[in-house]
């Protein structure tokens, strides 16, 4: 913005009983001291454990500044974010106090500014005691985790998650600066943006903030179409509409392209002169959400330009556990992992952020659709003050803040908040407090309503769309799934008919080189401390080898334990993720827990904390892929259900064998398939391909188009797997080296670890299987020279059929 100057060099922290340090702004105490040398890396070892006391100390921000006065009516320090409980003094004068990581603020400096040197100071006092005096004046209530995340206003998985640590943060976290503005400014741009027909309709609600009563002019340009009104001096809120003929849409990815168009909005004087200017980039598309009830129960289906969507993806957490790291290189590099992965959907969940302008750009860019929680998760929430009051103020923030995006498509009340008071014990435990039901119900569906009518709401995730039915009923609107993987089987997704899952994940570790980096020691037992600090999940140890029971070989040894629980993550989630897709029209969501981790950790990620693709990664891409053959059980045997997610019709011949280990056919059959678009066709499979001669010896192949899928008809534990012979060539590629594996014997899942060798490097496949005689090569990116003996040996090229036969 003009006339705008940041504050973010020169400042320094301190504490009681520490030397002042040099500090960063944007930036964290724990990020600071870590730089300083102060405290070990919190991400290394068991280091978490030695920092824990900087959440319960107060801390104190200070910057000299010089300042001269630039003859502009105001003056503001404006606050982008403060993390969290802070008070603000400018030149030894208090102006303000907050309590909201979520909010910005601004706040009028000019008459404490003196010409030459000003002073800043920021006290952010303990988390932990505002949230703990909270809690004791308000009454406690029920949450997943004993912390005080409910009674503070800030990044719930601050406070530790089954997936993070805990580092309890204060700080400055996004920018400050001051900004002197003459006249009026633009205090709130607020876009409704509409398709009719051919045409796009944009309804901008501008708010203005005066220092003199004078009249002022806005003008508004989209797409060349131009409207302007002339403001008088006592108006403070003004409506400008703008019609675009023949515009072009934007789609979400996989239905078309992802047009935007720059909106301009200016605020000029009566001499012409330019007071303020807002621009965005903004897509003209329609949304809504089908839930009118049809014979098999609530529909949950997202309906973009009048198409509904099939959402295939994830669940979004925050990337780091101190957000001023993700940089917008970051984000693009984790959205483009979700995009090439074949999804078209992620959900940002509610323990952690409303996420920047950088990650909904990327989203508009990309044409991935969003839904936004509320910030409230795993826990009972007081509706009383000062709670309420922040949680409007927040909400009305965010939500006119997100309005121009067009991948934003729905906003949700709460994570599993609402399922947590029915299933969960709350009501007992509440003693007739509030819990949060009147933001979910009455709050926060009215400020939607309010403030940005284009998009739809719904009261949590998961929801059935009624108080009267159980939160979480799979034959009504949104679910999450967890039976899998905390009680039962993988197999047990078959067991579900729904409607839309928002939640389903299943654990794996982190790739080698992250856990070796983040360890610090060399990993040789499952089972060691070092290892233990890295499962933030009960019982998560115990869980990932409960799930490999009756799949696959359970072993003590590190390398084999990692590459075990590593592909049953992988197998557990592509087996639900093509049950959901094998439902379509009935399921029209599989939203997989969770695209990425916040630091280094054995967690339900596709992408680990260092930003490095798991097995899962690779398995889901080919389970999201826009036109997917699966095999699915049927009362009379197999079927074989042909999805067909793209806008054209799907005309293919698909060969189906029976198919000894050794590569001997045993039956054969050709299916003509039609698939209409965006439908999904089920046909049975001939008995002969079905029925196996020896269930433990022959695999059944589904082939088109060069691509090929395997089944088997045992779990690996069962199956006479040979043990694997194969010759390995390389040859230098531009990026690095192709590695060329030919088959001697069935090799079931191969995958290569290159990172293992250099933990910069990148692989392009996994979890490939070849027949005798079959060969497949691996795009290995890499610029170090890599031992080629090693790349042809475990543990860093794999297979099953090693599980079995390695001592």
């Amino acid at each position: 913005m003009d006339g705008y100057r940041a504050l973010h060099d020169g400042w320094t922290l301190t504490s009681a009983g520490m030397a002042r340090l040099p500090a960063t702004v944007p930036g964290a105490v724990h990020t600071d001291l870590l730089a300083a040398g102060a405290i070990p890396d919190p991400y290394l070892g068991t280091n978490e454990d030695l920092v824990g006391w900087i959440g319960r100390a107060d801390w104190a921000y200070e910057l000299g500044f010089d300042w001269t006065d630039g003859g502009t009516d105001r003056v503001d320090l404006v606050c982008a974010g403060l993390d969290t409980v802070a008070r603000i003094a400018v030149n030894g004068v208090e102006i303000a106090r907050t309590a909201n990581m979520h909010r910005s603020y601004r706040f009028g400096v000019h008459s404490l500014l003196r010409p030459g040197r000003n002073s800043l100071l920021i006290r952010f006092s303990s988390p932990y005691r505002y949230a703990e005096e909270l809690r004791t004046r308000l009454g406690d209530r029920p949450s997943a985790y004993p912390e005080p995340y409910n009674f503070i206003r800030k990044m719930a998985c601050n406070f530790g998650w089954d997936w993070g640590p805990r580092l309890v943060t204060a700080g400055i976290w996004q920018p400050i600066g001051l900004h002197g503005w003459r006249t009026a400014r633009l205090d709130r741009v607020r876009p409704l943006v509409t398709v009719d027909g051919a045409d796009g309709h944009v309804e901008l609600h501008i708010g203005l903030e005066r220092a003199a009563e004078a009249p002022v002019t806005i003008t508004a340009t989209v797409a060349g179409q131009r409207t302007s009104v002339r403001v008088p001096a006592e108006r403070r809120v003004e409506t400008l509409r703008l019609t675009v003929p023949g515009v072009e849409r934007w789609w979400p990815r996989g239905h078309g392209h992802q047009r935007r168009y720059d909106l301009d909005v200016t605020l000029t004087d009566a001499a012409g002169a330019v007071l303020d200017r807002w621009q965005r980039r903004i897509g003209f598309r329609s949304v809504r959400l089908d839930t009118a009830p049809d014979a098999a129960g609530t529909p949950f289906t997202v309906v973009v330009n009048g198409h509904p969507i099939s959402a295939r993806g994830f669940n979004w957490i925050p990337d780091d556990c101190f957000p001023h790291r993700v940089d917008r290189a970051r984000y693009a590099e984790r959205l483009r992992q979700a995009a090439e992965s074949g999804a078209n959907f992620l959900r940002v969940w509610g323990g952690g952020r409303y996420e920047s302008e950088d990650f909904y750009d990327l989203a508009d860019e990309l044409g991935l659709l969003v839904q936004q929680d509320f910030l409230f998760a795993c826990a009972a929430y007081p509706e009383e003050e000062p709670i309420a009051g922040e949680v409007a103020a927040e909400a009305r923030e965010q939500v006119v803040r997100l309005a121009s995006h067009p991948s934003l498509v729905l906003w949700t009340g709460n994570n599993e908040n609402i399922w947590g008071h029915a299933d969960w014990g709350w009501s007992g435990a509440l003693n007739g407090h509030t819990w949060g039901a009147g933001y979910y119900f009455d709050m926060l569906p009215r400020i939607v309503a309010e403030l940005d009518p284009t998009r739809p709401y719904w009261p949590g995730s998961p929801y059935s769309g009624r108080p009267d039915r159980h939160p979480n009923d799979p034959a009504h609107g949104s679910m999450h799934i967890w039976d899998v993987w905390n009680t039962h089987d993988y197999t047990h997704y078959a067991s579900y008919r729904p409607r839309f899952v928002a939640e389903f994940g299943f654990q794996g570790p982190a790739a080698y080189a992250t856990l070796r980096e983040a360890v610090g020691e060399p990993l040789a037992d499952p089972d060691s401390p070092a290892l233990a600090h890295r499962q933030k999940a009960v019982e998560g140890q115990q869980k990932l080898l409960r799930g490999l029971a009756g799949h696959l070989p359970v072993s003590k040894r590190f390398d084999d334990w990692h590459w075990a629980t590593q592909l049953n993550q992988a197998r557990a989630m592509r087996f639900g993720v093509e049950h959901l897709r094998s439902l379509h029209p009935l399921c029209t969501g599989a939203l997989v827990w969770q695209l990425n981790d916040c630091w280094p950790v054995i967690s339900w990620s596709a992408v680990d904390g260092a930003g490095r693709r798991k097995p899962l990664w690779y398995a889901l891409r080919r389970a999201f892929a826009e036109r997917l053959l699966t095999v699915q059980p049927s009362a009379d045997g197999l079927d074989l259900v042909a999805v067909n997610d793209t806008g054209a019709e799907w005309r293919t011949q698909v060969a189906v064998a029976r198919i000894g280990f050794a590569g001997d056919p045993l039956a054969k059959a050709l299916l003509d398939l039609v698939v209409p678009q965006r439908d999904a066709v089920r046909v049975p499979l001939p008995p002969e391909v079905t029925t196996p001669d020896d269930p433990t010896a022959e695999v059944l192949t589904i082939a088109e188009g060069g691509n090929r899928s395997c089944h088997f008809f045992a779990e690996d534990v069962a199956l006479a797997l040979p043990e694997p012979r194969f010759e390995v060539r390389t040859a230098a590629a531009p990026d690095g080296l192709d590695v060329t594996v030919t088959a001697g014997t069935l090799l079931r899942d191969l995958a290569l670890f290159p990172d293992r060798l250099d933990p910069a490097s990148t692989v392009d496949d996994m979890l490939i299987t070849l027949l005798p005689g079959e060969s497949s090569t691996f795009r290995v990116r890499t610029e170090t020279l890599l031992d080629e003996s090693a790349l042809a040996a475990p543990p860093v090229l794999r297979c099953v059929n090693d599980l079995g036969t390695r001592p």
